[in-house]
């Protein structure tokens, strides 16, 4: 499974809803089309989440988006809608992850704190590690990354709607994916950054370890 994420994804989120859209279309519609077309998607996203056997940060976004966003497409009534309900869906998660930076709360850093803690890593530890400013800033950068992925994709697709129409669906499903896949490279080579960060500075967990160690002295 591991091994073969990237056949699968490409052709779970890529090829088979474009399958299904082109040879359904005539038959339902476009926009029963569209919604069909999503059923993958929604099947495997679900396995993903219940093969992680554990509920965390992570976990519940993945599961937060892909019920807000299946309920958008089912409530959109029609095709031309549904499009732009994901245009309109692709920005709020923009802004979610720019409030998440402005609160001091980057998400990204929560996931990075659900990966560590599934590798054996103590959360409490971690925490308090990640938001050591030179590791902050890099999770703030990530965050935003993620933010500029989303807001790129709404305005792209809104001008690809304005351009094709409906016809922009199927444009829209590859251009997803490519963001999707942008951005998983940018989030491991950022971790893999952060990890190097931690690495090359010791004092920064020896810091944390005073600071634990302070706190157990200040509560006994």
């Amino acid at each position: 499974m591991k091994k073969n994420i990237v056949l699968l994804d490409l052709m779970i989120y890529v090829a088979l809803p474009l399958f299904v859209w082109n040879i359904l279309r005539d038959y339902t519609g476009d926009y029963y089309a569209m919604l069909l077309s999503s059923v993958p998607g929604i099947l495997y996203t679900i396995y993903r989440f219940i093969e992680m056997k554990k509920v965390n940060t992570f976990g519940l976004f993945i599961l937060f988006t892909l019920i807000v966003g299946t309920l958008i497409d089912i409530l959109a009534g029609s095709s031309l809608q549904l499009l732009w309900n994901n245009v309109y869906y692709a920005a709020a998660i923009s802004l979610f992850f720019i409030l998440t930076m402005i609160i001091r709360r980057p998400i990204t850093l929560y996931f990075g704190l659900d990966f560590a803690e599934l590798q054996g890593y103590d959360r409490s530890f971690n925490k308090r590690l990640f938001y050591k400013k030179p590791v902050y800033r890099m999770f703030q950068l990530i965050t935003l990354c993620f933010a500029m992925r989303s807001g790129i994709l709404a305005i792209v697709k809104a001008w690809l709607i304005m351009e094709y129409g409906v016809e922009a669906f199927d444009k829209g499903i590859i251009l997803r994916q490519a963001f999707s896949w942008i951005m998983t490279g940018v989030t491991v080579a950022g971790f893999f950054y952060i990890g190097k960060i931690i690495k090359d500075s010791p004092h920064l967990m020896k810091e944390v370890e005073e600071e634990l160690h302070s706190e157990k002295r200040t509560t006994v």
